[in-house]
């Protein structure tokens, strides 16, 4: 028979547990470790590049440049830092923020919200290729307009609310909406889809 100490062991889901190891790296990072600082961004920099690069559009140089750009912002606001959410989701908001912080400074420059900016972009293969079609779509969101870009990657990638996007990019939740709409119609022209 068993007792309640020989009972059969409980798991401890892997996102907890990646959670906690988070969360322990950036208390040590927090105070001063360098190392534990590397480990995050070792364990973040794939996601933290990938969303910034969606965001902005920009790819090579460019998007390594805002990626170290919110990492070394993470470093300076670790300190900061209250442990009252998960260390990875404040990363990754972070992240958005610095990627949102570029869009809003190429707006002080010249526009380039018009669709004769934009380049042309393939199609899939006629085989079909699955990584042609990815690559396509990859190039396809970068030739967006900054703000339907930003709208379409924090709605349809990252899962924000409309409420959050507009709240984050100073806009109505009806602009929001209509910026995604005008994303998807743009995508599907420049895949070749017909609607």
């Amino acid at each position: 028979m068993l007792t309640a100490a020989m009972s059969a062991p409980t798991f401890e889901p892997i996102a907890d547990a990646a959670a906690d190891a988070d969360g322990a790296l950036a208390r040590q990072a927090a105070s001063g470790d360098t190392g534990a600082f590397e480990s995050i961004y070792r364990r973040h920099a794939g996601r933290v590049h990938g969303v910034i690069a969606r965001l902005v559009g920009a790819h090579g140089a460019r998007a390594e440049d805002l990626t170290q750009e919110a990492f070394v912002r993470a470093w300076q606001a670790l300190p900061q830092f209250r442990f009252e959410s998960a260390f990875a989701t404040w990363l990754h908001r972070l992240a958005v923020n610095t990627a949102l912080m570029e869009l809003r400074s190429r707006r002080s420059g010249p526009r380039f919200d018009d669709d004769e900016a934009l380049g042309d972009v393939g199609v899939a293969d006629s085989a079909g290729h699955g990584a042609a079609l990815a690559m396509d779509l990859e190039r396809a969101v970068a030739t967006l307009p900054p703000r339907a870009r930003a709208v379409l990657v924090l709605h349809d990638v990252e899962g924000w609310k409309h409420e959050e996007i507009a709240g984050e990019l100073g806009m109505a939740v009806g602009s929001s909406k209509a910026q995604l709409h005008r994303a998807r119609q743009l995508l599907r022209a420049r895949l070749g889809e017909t609607t």
